[in-house]
């Protein structure tokens, strides 16, 4: 897959189907709508595209951070390209695409850079100045442009609308395990393993921390039962995500004790896999106090870790 991170990139390209949208987590509607367009542009001797932006919108507009990542560009870069596409074009948001009349952004970015000979999006799909072009007006256009337009329906699973939003709110409720329904796969969590105070190492539970991303989400204040993938190969985990209350912490934090697991990891990045949630985090009396819990913490997730995984190979 070729990624084109601006305009200026794009050049002389084969002519396109393209799946337009923010694909924020690439969830299971958002991968079905991608896999149909790819499924078209095969048929039809298309290259396959996806259009898509480096950022959030509305964080641009706004000027902070207002809506948080389910995926980096990096993992949503990754995810697209598993799907067979061919071309990503994933430009960052700024105030060039933030005043383009729909009418600009259908003639000279869908036919013009893109070359595109077929365009599909989302029932609710918004798109050009103050995000007066949608999916109405992408049909309109293609009556007028003479190229084949699909508007792909609401994706429900088990009555449930699937949206980022609604992603978004189970991860940050700590409702990891229903966001594998909708998203298609586990909610991950990745970055380099940095040293912290040692406490863990102390308390008879080393763990590898990772300081989380202010741009993505992350999951409810509490215990998980975890996947850490290390080096390609993948450790059952028990995963605190807080501030470590107990101990007076000053920053979030996500640790990660890795089970039968002894190898020095720092500055090696990982990969943070979340099951289940198993407790709120809260603040104990003394350390001895959160050392016990956390044994029993190990032995729930451990206990969780087994079964879960035993439930996903059938």
């Amino acid at each position: 897959m070729k990624v084109f991170c601006s305009r200026e990139e794009i050049g002389e390209i084969p002519y396109t189907a393209v799946a337009l949208g923010n694909f924020d987590g690439v969830h299971r509607g958002h991968a079905e709508l991608i896999a149909r367009t790819v499924r078209y542009a095969r048929e039809r001797g298309l290259k396959s595209a996806v259009f898509t932006f480096s950022n959030h919108p509305k964080n641009v507009i706004v000027g902070r951070h207002v809506v948080k990542h389910i995926a980096s560009p990096e993992e949503k870069t990754e995810i697209i390209r598993s799907l067979g596409v061919d071309f990503l074009f994933a430009p960052a948001f700024d105030e060039t695409f933030h005043s383009m009349p729909p009418e600009v952004f259908v003639r000279d970015l869908l036919i013009g850079d893109f070359n595109a000979k077929a365009v599909s999006c989302g029932f609710n799909h918004h798109f050009g100045k103050d995000a007066s072009g949608n999916a109405v007006s992408l049909e309109e256009a293609a009556e007028r442009e003479g190229f084949h337009i699909e508007v792909m329906e609401p994706f429900i699973v088990d009555g449930v609308l699937v949206s980022s939003t609604l992603v978004r709110r189970l991860i940050s409720e700590g409702k990891v395990d229903r966001c594998a329904k909708y998203m298609g796969r586990r909610f991950m969590m990745r970055g380099e393993v940095i040293r912290g105070k040692m406490l863990g190492r102390t308390l008879g539970f080393p763990t590898a921390n990772i300081a989380p991303d202010a741009r993505l989400i992350i999951p409810g204040y509490g215990v998980y039962a975890t996947l850490a993938e290390v080096d390609g190969k993948s450790f059952g985990s028990v995963t605190n995500i807080g501030v470590r209350p107990t101990v007076n912490g000053d920053r979030e934090l996500s640790e990660t004790h890795i089970f039968d697991f002894n190898e020095v990891i720092y500055g090696k990045n990982i990969k943070i896999f979340f099951l289940e949630k198993l407790r709120d985090e809260r603040k104990f009396s003394d350390t001895a106090a959160l050392a016990a819990q956390i044994a029993k913490d190990k032995e729930a997730a451990r206990e969780r870790v087994r079964d879960l995984t035993a439930a996903d190979q059938g």
